[in-house]
């Protein structure tokens, strides 16, 4: 229903104009007495044989909502009747920013792919604690970056302001410097610099009573040589883990229209690529970290691929888009088919 139905009437109009009205619908049917309990009557699968225990949190089940969807955390409640495990906010930077001027999101229907070039739009990261205070039961992530003003040698500052006000309200931290839509921020990513970034963010944890696991979110663009300095910092830092991976700008094989677009790519045509980092990372380091997988995961199979490589937990985003909610119960309940076997 949702593909032939809602999905078909809502990719004849503009995709962002879709998110923010997708965000309103949700928000509004969730103030409907009954609706929320019918939505996690219809959407999740509750089993204790899903339940994961990465990085010291306890997840219900391992498919959470990937960063960029809810980016100033307006909609995790919404979402978490959905089904999702966990729900990462963000990017969050310091101060509010609107963002690349429009157009920026594009539908590759071809290639079942989204092409944007967002720019860490958000409302700033006081305006998402606000709203993550009223969390009760949602296990959260949060994903910080830095604003698009702040030069690359004052970065650190920008991530540590993120971190200190998020930190009551999360449950684990992921570290972005790998959005293609930030001019330089991918430079971020060299050894030198990302390291002393982790390191400064890890003082500031271990000064903390309990601590917070904190990961980095990669890029898929990056070079074998890269991967392996990587593994190197996240165990120089003693960081928790990483997501592999983020939208890449590559266009390698597309056939849709918009193909050209700048900005980062995500969707089916990053499944092999996603794979292919994830099971580099976890083989080279001897699975020395968990590994968030996300990239083109459109169907069970495609996430059960990111499990057998090297993943302990799972997101989606572009794929949910594409098949709609019921793919998360269709992944948790292949994952429980696999555990029988």
């Amino acid at each position: 229903m949702y593909k032939s139905l809602v999905r078909s009437l809502l990719f004849h109009f503009d995709p962002e104009w879709v998110h923010h009205f997708t965000f309103k619908s949700l928000r509004n049917f969730g103030k409907v007495p009954g609706l929320s309990a019918f939505l996690r009557n219809k959407f999740q699968l509750n089993d204790p044989r899903l339940e994961r225990e990465v990085f010291g949190i306890k997840f219900k089940n391992p498919v959470g909502l990937a960063a960029g969807f809810d980016k100033d955390a307006k909609l995790y409640k919404e979402l978490d009747d959905l089904g999702f495990g966990f729900i990462e906010i963000g990017t969050v930077t310091p101060r509010p920013q609107p963002g690349n001027e429009k157009k920026r999101l594009f539908r590759l229907k071809k290639d079942e792919a989204i092409i944007n070039r967002m720019g860490f739009n958000n409302d700033g990261v006081e305006a998402a604690v606000k709203r993550l205070r009223a969390n009760k039961n949602v296990i959260i992530g949060g994903n910080i970056g830095k604003n698009k003003i702040t030069p690359n040698e004052k970065a650190v500052e920008d991530y540590k302001i993120c971190f200190e006000a998020l930190f009551d309200y999360v449950d684990y931290f992921v570290v972005n410097v790998s959005s293609p839509n930030t001019p330089n921020l991918r430079e971020l990513q060299d050894k030198e610099p990302l390291t002393n970034l982790l390191n400064s963010l890890q003082q500031l944890n271990s000064a903390k009573s309990k601590q917070k696991p904190i990961l980095l979110k990669i890029a898929p663009d990056l070079t074998d040589s890269q991967l392996l300095d990587i593994i190197d910092i996240v165990k120089e830092t003693k960081i928790a883990g990483v997501i592999a991976t983020n939208t890449t700008i590559s266009r390698e094989g597309l056939t849709s229209e918009n193909k050209n677009e700048t900005g980062g790519l995500s969707g089916k045509p990053l499944k092999d690529r996603a794979t292919e980092v994830i099971r580099f990372l976890s083989e080279k380091s001897n699975k020395a970290f968990p590994i968030i997988g996300v990239g083109g995961i459109h169907s069970p199979e495609d996430a059960l691929e990111k499990l057998d490589a090297g993943a302990s937990l799972v997101q989606l985003y572009t794929g949910f888009i594409y098949e709609g909610p019921g793919l998360i119960k269709k992944i948790n309940k292949a994952i429980l088919g696999k555990n029988s076997e």
